[in-house]
């Protein structure tokens, strides 16, 4: 099964642990009402369960056909059939009834975790697709696409001398006017920072290690253990909220201080006056640097940009998620 976070282990047991993560702002009911909607997918192929989200919507989880014969368990809206969340994604041969356990968990938990959106990658790919027999795209070769971010410098992945036996494919870094100069190796994460998007550089990732899997005369574990961490980290981009923040600012006169207020970010001067946080909004907006620091981050955790969506502004943690 691959969960929303791919596991750790290759070996898979018989009954799956559940996924891990469930959208931002969906949290489902744990009462009698919830439950006994689980499995009740009698009527409609695929059905898993449903429950209504804090906004009144009612939504279902379902098991939809994935490549290769795997199951994708997927969280969506019952009247659009849109707003799909990728819950898990089992492998072909997996047993059927390990969607069945997935849903079931995904209803009972109420700590509310998130999922992303599903892609049209997954619906096109495999899990555990390092391991199973794909074909590779020809674009995955090393450094076949050159990214670059606002300052001028260029990624692209690369084989990098390590002082093993054997070059590493690593991103890499190359500043302007540096062409006679060695790249700098960097991780995954700094690439997707410095572009502040996650494409093309998660695809871009994937492509090489499935290019790479039997290749044993180059290394792509380092590489494979960045793309593991960023797929489970809660660590997320700001910068969809960040424009969010800035649209209702303009549009609604809304200012940063009451959207800190509306999160709980408050602050008293030397009469008692009560205004909001602002530098600790900016701060996690990405528009202010973090103390100690010269530039912006352009992250965030995924609960606090939950925070201050749904709180500060008013709108579900999904419309500013960066996919």
């Amino acid at each position: 099964m691959t969960l929303t976070a791919p596991p750790t282990a290759r070996t898979r047991p018989k009954t799956r642990i559940p996924s891990r993560n469930r959208p931002a702002g969906i949290r489902p009911r744990t009462g009698s009402s919830a439950r006994a909607e689980r499995g009740a997918g009698g009527s409609e192929p695929g059905l898993l369960g449903r429950y209504t989200d804090p906004e009144g919507c009612l939504r279902q989880v379902v098991a939809l056909p994935g490549a290769w014969g795997s199951v994708l368990v997927v969280d969506r809206d019952v009247n659009t059939l849109g707003d799909r969340r990728l819950v898990a994604h089992l492998a072909a041969d997996e047993p059927r009834e390990n969607a069945a356990l997935v849903c079931e968990h995904y209803l009972r938990d109420s700590a509310g975790r998130w999922c992303r959106r599903v892609t049209q990658e997954d619906l096109e790919v495999v899990p555990f697709a390092d391991t199973e027999a794909i074909e590779p795209q020809s674009d995955a070769t090393p450094d076949a696409t050159a990214l670059t971010d606002i300052q001028g410098r260029t990624h692209c992945l690369e084989l990098h001398d390590a002082g093993m036996s054997i070059p590493e494919l690593r991103w890499c870094r190359r500043s302007p006017g540096a062409e006679g100069e060695l790249s700098e190796p960097i991780s995954m994460r700094e690439v997707i920072a410095s572009l502040e998007s996650y494409e093309p550089v998660r695809t871009l990732t994937h492509r090489a290690l499935a290019l790479h899997r039997d290749d044993s005369t180059v290394s792509v574990a380092v590489l494979r253990a960045e793309r593991a961490r960023m797929d489970v980290s809660k660590i997320v981009l700001n910068r969809g909220l960040r424009l969010a923040v800035l649209a209702a600012a303009a549009a609604q006169g809304l200012s940063m201080s009451e959207i800190a207020v509306r999160c709980g970010r408050v602050k008293h001067d030397s009469r008692g006056k009560e205004s909001g946080e602002t530098s600790w909004l900016a701060r996690r907006l990405g528009i202010a640097p973090e103390g100690g620091e010269s530039t912006p981050t352009p992250w965030i955790h995924s609960d606090v940009l939950a925070l201050i969506a749904r709180c500060g502004l008013g709108i579900s943690p999904r419309e500013v998620e960066l996919g």
